[in-house]
């Protein structure tokens, strides 16, 4: 599993997604931005996190994460999620380099 690097921060995080208000992107196949990591991070029920080496190619790995468990998507990084119980929840912490044009664009809006 990759590791975000130490010199990256949190710059934005997703609403606590359910069942019911899952954006439809994150149950098919997309991918990370370009030097952007997302940790998706699992709160209730049970997660199935799929990744590819490429777009159409085959799944590379399947992680089944729990209750309290992470998984890391890298930047450009293929993926898609699945929920595996009635009652799961996660959300997504987003990470870019701490001087990145992204984390000062978002960190401005926050004080907009």
């Amino acid at each position: 599993m990759p590791s975000i690097p130490d010199d990256f921060i949190n710059y934005k995080s997703t609403p606590l997604f359910t069942k019911t208000n899952i954006p439809k992107m994150f149950l098919h196949l997309h991918n990370t931005k370009a030097g952007v990591y997302g940790k998706i991070i699992v709160t209730k029920g049970q997660l199935k996190f799929f990744g590819f080496a490429e777009r159409r190619g085959e799944v590379e790995q399947e992680i089944i994460l729990e209750n309290g468990e992470s998984a890391i998507s890298p930047p450009e990084y293929w993926h898609k999620v699945e929920f595996l119980t009635e009652d799961t929840e996660f959300y997504v912490d987003f990470y870019a380099q701490k001087t990145s044009d992204i984390v000062r664009q978002n960190l401005s809006e926050r004080n907009d």
